[in-house]
């Protein structure tokens, strides 16, 4: 509204806006004002997109550009889990995260699977941006706990992975005893976990995360159970499945030794907030022994950044 003019009587007529503008051009204690210039959009420049960090080598099959993350502490208190993570994953390579507790290795991994957003930063499979990627089920996931229901057969906890698509039970039940035969666990099938030893279960785990057929295996401390003797089993057995179905490996690890032996790239996190301290290369040949002396030097030199 315009302002009247002090102790004066104001006739409805000289109070006038002008329809457009909505200016007063009578009756104002204010001059009037010249219409608002618009600038037609058609003569600026058009802005530069943002660039996209999913644009890149085609032989890199995971990206993570600027991830952070935190969660409320029990005081109600940020607490920042991982701070600014820059990484690349090779395709068909096994990669390690290695790091103290607590610098948020699992929540990287948890991150990539989707089963947590980052507060900032992008993740891209192929170069595909998460938020676009339309072939989740082309990644597995295996939890360091090996998960199996006890009222269910091993070879029913296998098939369990395909039960949510359309596939027909007698191909889930073909599928589920290729995955059988992949970790070399014939003749088990219709055991119960309670009859299963440790290394067996975790077999069994990884048929299921398998028999899905992923191109991207992420894995979270899965032989962190198991005995010495049997997570060196694993080892060879995960080595053999992997240059067998050439996919996509990555794994978090406290067990320096195991990344040596295991990876293509170990990236080393540093203690809260989780950053990136170093990646290191891991180009001795396999098969690997931990007492082999070039083996040697990478764990010592990767024990020297915890």
């Amino acid at each position: 509204m315009c302002a009247p003019r002090p102790k004066e009587k104001i006739d409805d007529r000289e109070l006038t806006q002008n329809p457009r503008g909505r200016i007063c051009v009578r009756g104002s204690r204010f001059p009037a004002k010249s219409p608002v210039s618009v600038i037609s959009t058609h003569s600026l420049p058009a802005a530069a997109p943002p660039p996209n960090v999913c644009d890149g080598d085609a032989g890199i099959a995971i990206t993570l550009a600027g991830i952070s993350k935190s969660f409320d502490s029990a005081e109600g208190e940020p607490l920042t889990a991982l701070e600014n993570i820059n990484l690349a994953v090779r395709a068909q390579s096994i990669f390690a995260i290695l790091g103290p507790s607590g610098c948020g290795k699992s929540t990287l991994l948890n991150i990539i699977s989707g089963i947590l957003r980052p507060d900032r930063g992008q993740v891209c499979f192929g170069g595909v941006p998460a938020n676009d990627f339309d072939k989740w089920g082309s990644i597995s996931y295996m939890f360091q706990e090996d998960r199996l229901l006890p009222w269910r057969t091993a070879l029913a906890n296998v098939e369990f992975s395909l039960e949510a698509g359309t596939m027909p039970r007698a191909e889930r039940q073909l599928r589920a005893r290729d995955g059988f035969k992949l970790v070399g666990l014939d003749g088990f099938e219709e055991a119960f976990p309670h009859q299963l030893s440790g290394g067996m279960r975790s077999r069994v785990a990884l048929a299921r995360s398998l028999v899905t057929r992923p191109e991207i295996l992420l894995m979270d401390e899965p032989f962190s159970r198991l005995d010495a003797q049997t997570r060196s089993q694993m080892h060879h057995e995960l080595l053999r499945i992997h240059a067998l179905k050439h996919m996509t490996l990555v794994f978090v690890t406290h067990d320096v030794e195991e990344a040596v032996v295991l990876a293509d790239e170990v990236v080393m996190l540093a203690p809260r907030p989780g950053r990136v301290r170093e990646i290191v290369p891991i180009t001795s040949p396999r098969p690997r022994d931990s007492t082999q002396p070039e083996v040697v030097q990478y764990i010592q030199r990767l024990r020297a950044l915890i």
